[in-house]
């Protein structure tokens, strides 16, 4: 899933985010490697460009901007800000995703969303944990050297003036986190809902506390591995971390909040409820840590559904109930899910190969092929409950409407959400104008007022087409830009779900499918046995 953080840097060495870019540094101190002779080791690959430089380089175009306009000379100002995407490292094997194309992605929504701002757009392709993550880094300088359009975060009538300074704020970030999972919902990427939190809520210094213990972790362990002796501990783990296992640790068993709180007492952990907040305070620790700190699977709402799933689990086992459909409430659907999910294939006809030029040993390859797959594909079958091949059927043609409905209703909120960001764009278009459209009130002549409007043409063209679009639409009463920007924000966290959800439903279809299309060919191969079978013994 793709992530957007945000660095605001007091730096005024604009040359020292070129050289962290381009050469290899310590990820602990943040210092560059050297090598032997002392010189500096670049990057074995990695993609750079600037926007809005010219002819000169990053920093010293940066330095001639804040000269010119007299900006970022004081030792407190905001230099620059660094924001970095990191994409899904299952989005290089799955969705063919390159460091030219993450590149190409990072310079299109810099222009986009940092226009008039001098930009340093470079594209890594792995992170700090080797994990294959391709991410972008975009630096800009903090000082705007052209006048722009006014964007969704903007909320003030300098944040479009040149000579004027980028701010990050709450709602910026917010706006940018929607942008990128509209990009990779438009791209195909792997993507979650940056919106509404997250399960486990890492923070910054949490992550590094973490790399940190494991490499001295590491390095405590190496002499016991070297002399072939097994660590107890290989695995470093944070408090919060530790928190968070003893908390799903009572969650797997409470039935009710009572008996969650004694469960954790037992650890030696005390939970607290304060204006409906969840907190929890550790022994080693004389103030509590907060159920947000934590993640949204700790807060009152999330632990209380747990343990109402858990006290109805429990009522059902005792009543001795049959399990729930995992699927849905018809009687076609399977009664129980698979544990995993084996990759069931198509089974290989061999006779249309062999008639195609197919030689021995592709018969025999094919033929262990088939036995795999006839077994993962009993063993599915098997797992969901199926009892007859028209159970099996039914289910398809079920998880296939499951599917298009899921699709039906995606599109529809593509359109809908289309729709939402063409009114905002021209909501912001008309609130640019509104100085000229003022000044145009205030002319007392008619002579005064055309040359007026003629002076300030382009303003003028572009309210005009705002209003034409209010009125074919039947708009009378603009909506206030922060509660159309929410409502967008809505529209595009329901259609991540949605995403996912249609995503799951496809896979699910899918391999429903080939497990039919197996069985189909499995009974089509017997067939001709059975009727050979029964005819010897008449």
């Amino acid at each position: 899933m793709a992530t957007i953080k945000h660095i605001s840097s007091k730096n005024a060495d604009y040359g020292a985010a070129e050289a962290y870019l381009t050469f290899e540094h310590d990820e602990f101190t943040m210092k560059p490697t050297l090598d032997e002779a002392g010189r500096l080791i670049p990057r074995q690959d990695y993609r750079l460009d600037t926007l809005n430089c010219g002819e000169e380089d990053f920093a010293l175009s940066c330095i001639r901007a804040n000269l010119r306009y007299g900006k970022n000379s004081k030792r407190e100002d905001i230099k620059s800000h660094h924001y970095i995407i990191s994409f899904d490292p299952r989005d290089g094997p799955d969705n063919g995703l390159t460091v030219d194309r993450a590149q190409a992605l990072g310079e299109q929504f810099c222009k986009e969303h940092f226009p008039g701002h001098q930009a340093l757009v470079c594209t890594h392709p792995d992170g700090h944990n080797h994990s294959g993550n391709i991410h972008v880094h975009i630096v800009i300088n903090s000082l705007r050297i052209e006048e722009v359009p006014f964007l969704p975060y903007m909320d003030r009538p300098a944040d479009t003036k040149a000579g004027c300074k980028h701010r990050c704020t709450d709602a910026a970030l917010r706006y940018f986190k929607s942008e990128v999972m509209e990009m990779c919902h438009r791209e195909g990427l792997y993507q979650i809902d940056l919106l509404n939190g997250s399960k486990n809520r890492v923070t910054d210094r949490e992550y590094w506390a973490q790399k940190k213990g494991q490499a001295a972790l590491d390095k405590q362990n190496a002499p016991m591995i070297a002399g072939g002796i097994t660590p107890r501990q290989t695995k470093f783990e944070t408090n919060k971390e530790k928190l968070r296992q003893t908390l799903r640790k009572a969650l797997a068993t409470a039935a009710s909040f009572d008996e969650f709180s004694s469960l954790l007492l037992r650890e030696g952990v005390t939970v607290k409820e304060s204006r409906g907040r969840l907190s929890y305070l550790t022994p080693d620790r004389t103030k509590p840590i907060t159920a947000r700190k934590l993640g949204d699977d700790f807060d009152r709402a999330a632990v209380l559904a747990v343990l109402e799933r858990n006290a109805a689990r429990a009522a059902e086992k005792a009543a001795a109930i049959p399990e729930y459909p995992r699927h849905g409430k018809t009687d076609i659907q399977p009664t129980k899910a698979p544990q995993t999910a084996p990759n069931v294939q198509r089974l290989v006809d061999i006779e249309q190969k062999k008639a195609e030029g197919k030689g021995r040993g592709y018969e025999r390859w094919a033929t262990m092929h088939n036995l795999k797959q006839m077994a993962a594909t009993l063993n599915v079958y098997q797992e969901y409950g199926f009892t007859s091949p028209e159970q099996l059927e039914a289910a398809v043609d079920t998880a296939y409407q499951e599917m298009r409905q899921t699709s039906s209703e995606l599109k529809a909120l593509e359109t809908k959400l289309q729709g939402k960001k063409e009114l905002q764009q021209q909501v912001l278009a008309y609130a640019k104008t509104k100085p000229a459209r003022d000044g145009l009130k205030a002319q007392k002549s008619e002579k005064a007022r055309a040359a007026y409007r003629q002076a300030h043409e382009s303003d003028f063209i572009i309210a005009d087409a705002a209003a034409r679009y209010f009125r074919e639409h039947g708009i009378t009463k603009l909506p206030a830009r922060k509660a159309l920007q929410d409502e967008i924000e809505q529209l595009v966290s329901k259609k991540s779900g949605l995403y996912n959800t249609y995503h799951e439903q496809k896979q699910r279809y899918t391999e429903l499918q080939t497990v039919k299309r197996n069985i189909d060919q499995i009974l089509r191969r017997e067939e001709p046995r059975r009727r050979k079978e029964q005819s010897h013994e008449r």
